[in-house]
């Protein structure tokens, strides 16, 4: 079963189990509803990496939101984004740990040879399929730029 398909299981589940006015089915909605968006436009149906590209940008906006009312005394407000990061999170691959990047970027610059900076686009073309989802291109970037002495 596809990302797209357990998200559309996940919110029947929730409205057979009388979750209507309830943050999870609220955030699967959202989450459906740019899908269908980035479909309607592609003209196509987009495939899991697609899907998991929009659950992270979904991700993103929410943890931005947060950052920017942190500490502003909106406690409440706080409380339903860090909900909403917590239902996203559950469809998102594990983040890769630091040393798994470092260790993946390693077998890469190895299996291509690279060895200066110069090597760095061949590199992250190479390695960005293998992590996406799990670690962000920066973080991807910098352990490349580590590992080539940039």
């Amino acid at each position: 079963m596809g990302i797209k398909e357990r998200l559309r299981a996940d919110v029947r589940g929730a409205m057979r189990a009388k979750e209507a006015g309830r943050l999870r089915l609220g955030v699967l909605r959202l989450a459906l509803a740019a899908i269908q968006r980035l479909e309607v436009d592609a003209r196509r149906e987009i495939d899991d990496d697609e899907v998991l590209a929009v659950l992270a940008r979904e991700m993103r906006q929410r943890q931005d939101a947060l950052a920017e009312i942190a500490g502003r005394g909106r406690q409440e407000a706080e409380a339903k984004i860090a909900g909403e990061i917590d239902v996203l999170r559950a469809y998102l691959p594990q983040p890769l740990a630091p040393e798994e990047l470092e260790a993946l970027a390693q077998e890469v610059v190895r299996t291509l040879g690279a060895s200066s900076l110069r090597d760095l686009g061949r590199v992250m073309a190479a390695l960005m399929p293998r992590v996406r989802g799990r670690a962000t291109g920066d973080a991807a970037q910098l352990a490349v730029r580590r590992l080539l002495g940039g």
